[in-house]
């Protein structure tokens, strides 16, 4: 695997051209932040998927998220899991504003899971971590035993 490049690996102290510089350039430029460095600005939250026979269990990391601010849905499969978040600091004291801010973020990550069941899926969210619990459909047996005569 020599064509692979590390995550922002780069050697600032030693100047070096050929293809490794031309992918930090592509990755830095699609990062949003070029020149000045990667930002994990655009990046969204981690998950991770796990099977076995009867489900399917996704684990998402969401450290500081409330659950009124996540929306689940699920279509044909795939699972959607999106948050919406907005800070405002409400400040009663004075309007000679000097400085204010506001934050808002919107993450969303799908997952296509092929034998999902619609119905029986379970969500919690603990300690910053949603886990979802999405059953699998069984499946009928269609084979028809046929009689000889």
């Amino acid at each position: 695997m020599p064509g692979l490049v590390p995550f922002n690996r780069r050697r600032r102290d030693l100047m070096s051209t050929g293809f490794d510089d031309f992918q930090n350039m592509l990755d830095d430029f699609f990062s949003g932040s070029w020149p000045t460095g990667r930002s994990l600005v655009a990046d969204t939250f981690k998950i991770d998927v796990k099977e076995d026979e009867k489900e399917y269990l996704v684990e998402a990391e969401l450290p500081g998220i409330d659950k009124k601010d996540v929306n689940l849905s699920i279509d044909d499969g795939r699972l959607c899991i999106s948050v919406n978040k907005e800070e405002v600091k409400e400040e009663k004291e004075g309007k000679n504003y000097i400085h204010r801010e506001r934050r808002y973020s919107s993450m969303q990550r799908n997952v296509f899971l092929a034998e999902a069941d619609d119905e029986g899926i379970k969500a919690q969210l603990n300690n910053g971590v949603l886990h979802i619990t999405v059953p699998k459909k069984v499946e009928q047996d269609k084979s028809k035993a046929i009689e000889i005569e």
